[in-house]
């Protein structure tokens, strides 16, 4: 009765949700009109039968999960590998990521025929889920076929298991068809037993979001375009707003009133915001140019306009603030800049990341504001003091190692449950 009223509301829906993709959506980002079918479980291209599926909603767990993908195609390398998202960056991405070493295609919207047509088209023989990607339609199709699920590096938050307890019923059906879950620590484990999650499936792990290893070529790259700017103070507003970009140009021109030669480089969340930003760029006093053209060494501001390249412009940094974060938009990781050793400057709004903040706060690695003039005191504070921005940028990059080793935590369960899979 649960999957039935679920699925009944869903179709009550259906005809919103498909015009807010392909419509709305589509009208801010054309790409999201392409491989539209996909999302209806309909696919043009050749999806691998009895594949090992990944689903990484968007663009943030698919850096995460990188790492343990490529980890496991070595380990698994006869494993048909099929790896699944909701939007088109988060597509890129993997494509960027992974190449031709997995499939890519689009989850399909979890209507009840839509999730059957692709569970029975591929048949999987894993279903691996980031973070808090719980499907009804999915799971029940899944377990038909007697295809595990597995809930890696999942996170509930306080207020989401709220939610989720005001649909106690569909969350309790969710629950009982997962078999394994990993989950980022002992509070978010115990909110996802309280949802009705036997204790036997749940396993701390960890976050792999701290598994970041850098490689020679991510520092060289780095390096090289450092020399580009020439000495420069340089800050990064990495994955900004609408209602942020504002805040962030704002404390800019007050850090220039110092530091006169400092450098922003403003990287939007979302593609549909470059033009957005570059008005807003347009308007100010300030000289800026776009990372996809020739940088004009006048420029006070360069437009990260270029997908896949924040944790490089990281690495080309002083100090880097994280965006989502002054805005109630919950925040974005902060462990790539924390891998390159940056102090991290962050707003108030953190809670999608409260599993890694709080270890940083205790470091004195992060530190928090409240607006723009906060924001650009802190920076001429930091920037007229290397020897703490260094100690803070160490501390981040501690914060980083003595919390890494989930990605092998996690591919040893997913062996397990592979192994199980064959033997049955």
């Amino acid at each position: 009765m649960t999957q039935l009223l679920y699925s009944l509301s869903l179709a009550l829906l259906s005809p919103l949700i498909l015009l807010y993709l392909y419509a709305i959506r589509g009208n801010k980002q054309s790409a999201y009109r392409q491989n539209f079918l996909e999302r209806l479980g309909i696919y043009s291209t050749e999806i691998p039968k009895h594949a090992v599926v990944f689903h990484c909603a968007s663009v943030g767990e698919v850096l995460a999960a990188t790492p343990l993908i490529k980890t496991f195609i070595q380990q698994n390398p006869l494993e048909n590998i099929l790896v699944t998202c909701n939007s088109p960056t988060g597509r890129v991405q993997i494509e960027q990521n992974l190449g031709n070493t997995v499939t890519v295609c689009y989850l399909p919207i979890d209507f009840y025929f839509s999730s059957k047509r692709f569970i029975h088209h591929v048949q999987p023989k894993l279903l691996v889920m980031l973070e808090t990607e719980l499907w009804p339609n999915l799971f029940a199709h899944a377990r038909q076929l007697n295809c595990p699920i597995n809930i890696i590096n999942a996170r509930l938050s306080e207020k989401s298991f709220l939610g989720y307890q005001k649909i106690a019923p569909l969350s309790r059906f969710i629950m009982q068809h997962i078999n394994t879950l990993a989950s980022h620590n002992d509070e978010d484990a115990q909110r996802f037993i309280r949802l009705g999650l036997e204790p036997h499936k749940v396993m701390v792990t960890g976050s792999i979001k701290f598994d970041i290893q850098l490689t020679k070529h991510d520092k060289n790259t780095a390096n090289q375009l450092k020399q580009t700017f020439s000495e420069r103070p340089i800050w990064v507003a990495g994955s900004t707003h609408p209602g942020e970009h504002e805040q962030i140009l704002a404390a800019h021109q007050i850090l220039l009133n110092t530091h006169p030669s400092a450098l922003l480089i403003i990287a939007p969340r979302h593609p549909e915001q470059f033009n957005k930003v570059e008005a807003l760029l347009t308007q100010s006093p300030l000289q800026h140019c776009r990372r996809s053209s020739t940088f004009d060494p006048k420029s006070q501001v360069l437009l990260a306009d270029t997908l896949g390249e924040l944790k490089m412009l990281f690495g080309c940094a002083d100090i880097a603030y994280i965006g989502g974060s002054l805005i109630e938009r919950g925040g974005h990781n902060p462990l790539e800049a924390a891998a390159f050793s940056l102090p991290i400057l962050t707003g108030p709004h953190v809670y999608n990341f409260a599993h890694i903040y709080p270890l940083l706060f205790e470091l004195n690695a992060a530190t928090k504001v409240s607006n723009s003039q906060e924001l650009a005191s802190l920076l001429n504070t930091l920037l007229n003091d290397e020897p703490q921005r260094k100690t803070q940028g160490k501390q981040a990059l501690a914060c980083l190692a003595r919390n890494q080793g989930a990605i092998t935590k996690t591919l040893n369960l997913l062996q397990s449950q592979l192994k199980t899979t064959e033997q049955s």
